[in-house]
């Protein structure tokens, strides 16, 4: 009598699927999955919301009327030449927390549930980009309801305004992808979170955004105007119509070519670092 033995063939894993626009279908079904897990944790949106608000409300009352800005020590100049800065700080912060979700997601063994679906692989972060874009903007358009009740305004036409909203919704997308690569860097959310905030701070505050460039000691001023932060706050202001009169314009190149430069930069931190993303996750993910 013979025994028989059956040996199970191994399960190859599902290939993903290629091609750009199935890369593009995948993207969006990650990004709607993010975004009802947003709607499901509400104090995500709520305490994203609190910071930048408090931001306008003490720069506004606290800072105005003690900074010159084009030679004014009007508050109400001081708070249209804030808010630029105020909503460029507010789009590159949510890096930290994308590279969180990300180190989360990581964590708690998620990705490793994508990686068995036959989906393209860098859907997953384009995916989770997106996603923190949608709620960056809910976060924007708060801050300028609030912004206007404490004086904003703006002085060009809407066209120029929705530009000017535009290249800070990129900076911020721009820089999520740095975020995203700080979250596959890292072992915990709280690293990616610390990790995420330990750089922006001296990006954000050696800039343009709080005071006029021109303040600065000079190793200081030149670091600011070729800042890619910089060139988006300036660039914004522009777009608003929120430079005051008789406001020098540094002689940098990103400071005289504000809009150009704001792209630039942001296509080019795209283009660098969702490519290192999406090799470090590969790799993370082999």
């Amino acid at each position: 009598m013979s025994a028989t033995t059956d040996t199970a063939a191994p399960v190859a894993a599902p290939r993903p699927r290629g091609g750009i626009i199935q890369s593009f279908n995948d993207s969006l079904v990650v990004a709607k999955r993010n975004i009802i897990r947003m709607t499901r944790i509400p104090e995500m949106i709520i305490f994203g919301i609190i910071q930048p608000v408090m931001f306008v409300v003490l720069f506004s009352y606290v800072f105005g009327g003690s900074i010159s800005v084009g030679g004014s020590l009007s508050p109400a100049a001081y708070r249209e030449f804030l808010m630029a800065g105020i909503f460029a700080q507010t789009v590159t912060f949510a890096t930290a927390g994308a590279g969180a979700g990300i180190a989360d997601d990581m964590h708690k063994g998620l990705i490793d549930r994508f990686r068995s679906l036959p989906m393209a692989r860098g859907a997953v972060l384009t995916g989770r980009t997106l996603a923190d874009l949608v709620q960056t903007a809910l976060t924007l358009v708060v801050l300028a309801g609030v912004a206007l009740l404490v004086g904003w305004r703006t002085h060009e036409n809407a066209a120029k305004v929705v530009a000017g909203f535009a290249l800070l919704l990129l900076l911020g997308y721009a820089f999520s992808w740095i975020g995203a690569l700080i979250g596959l860097s890292v072992r915990t959310p709280e690293a990616a979170t610390s990790g995420g905030l330990i750089w922006l701070f001296p990006l954000t505050f050696i800039s343009n955004a709080f005071v006029p460039s021109e303040n600065m000691p000079t190793f200081l001023r030149h670091i600011a105007e070729w800042n890619p932060f910089s060139a988006t706050v300036q660039a914004a202001r522009e777009l608003f119509g929120n430079l005051p009169p008789g406001y020098p314009t540094p002689d940098a190149w990103p400071m005289q070519n504000p809009v150009l430069a704001s792209i630039l930069w942001s296509v080019l931190i795209i283009v660098v670092f969702r490519t290192l993303a999406v090799r470090k996750y590969r790799s993370a993910t082999a």
